[in-house]
């Protein structure tokens, strides 16, 4: 009985033998998986380490953005767009006409407000009555001046009668008629010659009476024209065709010189502003085509071209530099994008790839 007891005893200590060394086996092989995971992180990890290094060296960190392919550069900045602050010019009234919000889009002579132009009307109607009565004057001294010829004309065909009387007479005087006859004859032909230079005079008043009219005509003239400019200042129109970015004034709110009314932006031709390395600065050219992505739409390629580079660094150098220092000089450039849908707008970040030229070229 001992025995068979001895016997199960065995057994049993067999088994537990055998079950520790299959659990030893199994954390064995759980721990050559754990050091091949930890392994194959390791090798991930220095390949990522390798690559951020690659992108370094070829110009742009991953970290920051796309890298530039071999022969490019990629440059980064801000999208621009022409923007201009409107208001009221030369006049001074109270809004009453102020159709638009911001994100409108209007089109080059829009009238975008209107101030109130009773004032500005009132004027504009006095002084063309004014220039009215100006044209009656002109009308009047011109009459005044053909009469005053037509007497002059008169005139000379009565001295030119008188004096054929007077010649007449001198010629008679010792016969036919009497000396005093002759005197009397001379007497009126004088009076006729000077009959006809008042008569000249007055002539030459009423041609300077004319001119005098026409240019108060002229002057009345300039007077409407001007009211009429400062009538058409109390409507604000756009400049050019754009989108209203800020609407800063209200109806009722006095508008006048200096107020800002709205802030217009041309989405249709916006540019990009990047900085070029002083390195590359010779590779690249006026007209050079770009190719810009945005973060906002990543998978869109627009196409630009650089329109400026500056003729000087951006940051000016210290007196004494060295090399090192020289080549982290900056200049700016602009590149000019088509922008049909304003799907770019102003402050937007941007990137621009550019083929690198051949220096000289």
């Amino acid at each position: 009985m001992s025995r068979s007891l001895s016997s199960i005893a065995f057994r049993a200590d067999d088994g537990w033998i055998a079950l520790a060394a299959g659990r030893a086996t199994y954390m064995d092989v759980m721990g050559r998986r754990r050091v091949a995971v930890l392994a194959l992180v390791l090798l991930l990890a220095a390949a990522a380490v390798a690559y951020g290094v690659w992108r370094w060296v070829l110009g742009r960190p991953a970290l920051f953005g796309p890298a530039s392919g071999p022969g490019h550069i990629v440059v980064s900045g801000n999208i621009e767009a022409h923007e201009s602050v409107l208001s009221f010019t030369q006049v001074q009234a109270p809004i009453v006409y102020l159709p638009f919000d911001e994100g409108a889009n209007v089109a080059a002579g829009t009238v975008l407000a209107r101030v109130d132009d009773r004032l500005y009307r009132q004027q504009t109607e006095i002084d063309r009555t004014n220039l009215d009565v100006a044209t009656a004057q002109v009308a009047a001294n011109e009459s005044n001046l053909v009469a005053a010829e037509t007497s002059v004309t008169s005139d000379r065909f009565d001295l030119a009668q008188k004096q054929r009387d007077y010649a007449r007479a001198e010629a008679l005087v010792t016969g036919a008629i009497s000396r005093q006859s002759r005197d009397l004859a001379y007497t009126v032909a004088q009076q006729s010659a000077a009959a006809l230079a008042r008569d000249q005079a007055l002539v030459k008043v009423a041609d300077n009476n004319v001119a005098l009219a026409k240019a108060n005509e002229a002057a009345a003239a300039a007077k409407l024209k001007l009211d009429e400019v400062m009538l058409s200042y109390t409507a604000l129109g756009a400049p050019f065709s754009g989108t209203i970015a800020v609407r800063e004034a209200e109806l009722g709110q006095l508008g006048g010189p200096g107020v800002a009314v709205f802030t217009l932006d041309d989405l249709d031709h916006v540019w990009l502003r990047a900085y070029v390395n002083e390195p590359d600065l010779g590779k690249v050219r006026l007209g050079e085509p770009a190719d810009v992505t945005t973060d906002t739409y990543p998978h869109h390629v627009y196409r630009g071209r650089i329109s400026f580079i500056s003729p000087q660094a951006e940051f000016t150098p210290k007196t004494v530099e060295t090399h090192a220092e020289r080549v982290t000089l900056v200049y700016r450039i602009r590149i000019d994008i088509d922008n049909p849908t304003h799907e770019l707008l102003p402050g937007m970040p941007a990137d621009a790839t550019i083929a690198l030229l051949a220096a000289g070229r």
